[in-house]
């Protein structure tokens, strides 16, 4: 198995540069770049794999048709990114739903000018009634999108609001005229990320030969 854990610090990134990164497996959390072939899930060592959406090729299920149909009454807002308390706030009830590796802060995953350094950021609020219950936060490239990190409120988990973010930042990405919508990593067998493998036209990095379709088989499972 090919070991890979590499970083770089950088401030400004070219958006034709953001989708080179993007394509070669690399994710970044403000201007810390990384990427990493093993990680380890419940002790033991995984083989990880960057996903990514052909968008062309994306059509949504009945379940992913279902989760926007239940949320069809809120309002989406997409904008630069900014971080203000009530984002913050939401943030501290959100990362309480995780046991391990639970973060400190958001700017653990955003910068402190989020919505232009390193690359261009926008967020995709979700409101109820005026109120913030979930957003996440999407770079944008030249021909891709990549999501860096999502929350929502934990109370408003029967929404779906995971899932329904990724279909609003792939419908977003679409509008944007993007080919590729990268939506994290995940772990080769199942794994609290395996809701990432349930989308048509996904592929799959492999380090040693590069992208290729990914097959239910590889340890997705179905919601």
């Amino acid at each position: 198995m090919l070991f890979i854990n590499e970083y770089f610090m950088r401030a400004q990134v070219a958006p034709e540069m953001m989708d080179q990164l993007w394509a070669r497996g690399w994710r970044h959390f403000g201007e810390y770049f990384f990427r990493y072939s093993i990680g380890y899930h419940d002790g033991e060592a995984r083989k990880v794999i960057p996903l990514r959406i052909e968008l062309d090729k994306f059509s949504p299920s009945r379940s992913q048709k279902r989760a926007s149909a239940r949320n069809r009454n809120l309002e989406i807002i997409v904008r630069p990114t900014f971080i203000d308390e009530e984002k913050q706030q939401l943030f501290h009830r959100h990362k309480q739903r995780f046991d391990h590796n639970v973060p400190d802060s958001i700017h653990d995953f955003l910068s402190n000018r989020p919505a232009g350094t390193p690359c261009e950021n926008r967020e995709i609020a979700v409101l109820a009634d005026g109120k913030l219950i979930g957003v996440s936060f999407l770079d944008v490239g030249q021909t891709a999108c990549s999501s860096v990190y999502a929350m929502f409120e934990p109370e408003e988990s029967k929404r779906s609001l995971g899932i329904f973010m990724i279909l609003e930042a792939i419908r977003h990405a679409r509008e944007l005229g993007c080919r590729y919508y990268y939506p994290g990593y995940a772990y080769r067998g199942p794994s609290f990320y395996d809701y990432k493998k349930n989308f048509s036209g996904l592929e799959v990095y492999e380090w040693e030969k590069g992208w290729k379709p990914y097959h239910q088989d590889e340890g997705a499972t179905e919601e």
